[in-house]
């Protein structure tokens, strides 16, 4: 009898896909144990240009990965190494803890060409508004100007060819992409305010352990986490100072018992007289090219509005709006999966272009439904 597992490809190289080595780019993931370092580890199997050959975990070192990730159970035989026996690569994914970056830059540079950082660590171009919302001086000041801030629908071209690129905040990702066509076509009130609640899962928090992450205590709750002062703030006040538009961002985050999702609601007010018509021309102008932005506002149906639950694993950012024409009041919805558009999708997304390739490569799975 032929036992099944003989049918399978051969998993003793770190990726399984058939191609000519010469012809792939060498890939590290620092800090691999995480979902983040998972996501990443998951795409990249199946990606035709990049190929893992190592995957860090002080905790993990020396287990095979799939103990720690167990959907990629036969598909890589990668095991865990230490931080410390990191060799060079053609691209250095970090997926350290935030602050941890920062305290090693120099050496992660030395070891790979190009990098993206998934961290908060170089997310913000001003040192200040790092010491503001972080609390504490940045410990490499002079390294935050040659990171790109790598959400591509923002900033495509600097990415394009980029040696280093940070990761993006996933509920700053959700409010950006829901604002951006306004913010971009100019109808938001001038010098107003921007209510920006987000609802987040549980997978946002990481995968260590707390007293608020404990099951008992976790499922079944809808919590108010962050009501004020969420450190993602500065990413937004950084989009509206790169597009020139002055309003004070209130945001709140809100933890709901999903492990899959991110859904920013907004509430901003756009000048007397504006119609819907407007904003429709707004949305399109702005996203009729992007591969993965969808404006989803239906005249009826379930899913009329974005919808965080269809995109799980997915790279999409679904989009909507609605306008009550009585106050001039826009609400802008942005749904995504917060491990994917809000980190390692748009991880690699940023990668694909940073070495020339189809943006899409790797990232076309729609997510399921029904979940």
């Amino acid at each position: 009898m032929v036992r099944p597992w003989t049918l399978l490809p051969n998993l003793q190289a770190p990726n399984i896909l058939p191609g000519p080595m010469s012809n792939r780019i060498t890939v590290a993931i620092a800090g691999g144990s995480g979902y983040v370092g998972g996501e990443l580890l998951r795409l990249l199997l199946d990606h035709p240009t990049f190929t893992v050959t190592q995957i860090t975990s002080e905790r993990h070192k020396g287990s095979f990965v799939h103990f720690t990730h167990p959907n990629l159970r036969q598909r890589t035989r990668l095991k865990f190494t230490g931080l410390d026996e990191l060799e060079p690569v053609q691209l250095l994914f970090l997926c350290l803890p935030h602050g941890q970056a920062m305290q090693q830059i120099e050496r992660f540079t030395g070891l790979a060409e190009r990098i993206v950082d998934c961290s908060a660590d170089f997310r913000l171009d001003d040192p200040d508004l790092y010491a503001e919302w972080y609390g504490k001086p940045h410990a490499a000041p002079q390294w935050l100007g040659r990171f790109v801030y790598g959400l591509p629908e923002l900033n495509r071209d600097r990415i394009r060819g980029a040696q280093y690129v940070s990761g993006v905040g996933c509920n700053a990702t959700a409010i950006n992409l829901a604002i951006l066509p306004v913010v971009q076509s100019g109808l938001m009130v001038a010098d107003t305010d921007l209510i920006c609640e987000v609802k987040v899962g549980s997978s946002e928090a990481g995968n260590k352990a707390s007293d608020s992450s404990h099951h008992p205590v976790r499922s079944g709750a809808m919590r108010s986490f962050a009501p004020v002062g969420h450190r993602h703030t500065a990413e937004v006040l950084q989009l509206l100072a790169v597009n020139r538009t002055r309003a004070r961002v209130h945001m709140s985050g809100t933890a709901i018992d999903n492990v899959r999702a991110a859904l920013a609601t907004v509430h901003l007010f756009v000048p007397p007289g504006t119609r819907e018509r407007g904003i429709w021309k707004a949305f399109r102008t702005t996203w009729k090219s992007e591969p993965f932005v969808r404006v989803v506002k239906e005249a009826k149906g379930n899913y009329r509005y974005p919808e965080p639950k269809i995109l799980a694993g997915s790279n999409w950012a679904d989009v909507g709006f609605a306008l009550d024409n009585s106050s001039q009041r826009l609400v802008c919805i942005c749904a995504i999966d917060n491990l994917m558009k809000g980190a390692a999708g748009t991880a690699v997304q940023s990668a694909n272009l940073m070495f020339g390739l189809d943006e899409t490569t790797g990232l076309t799975f729609p997510g399921l439904h029904p979940i």
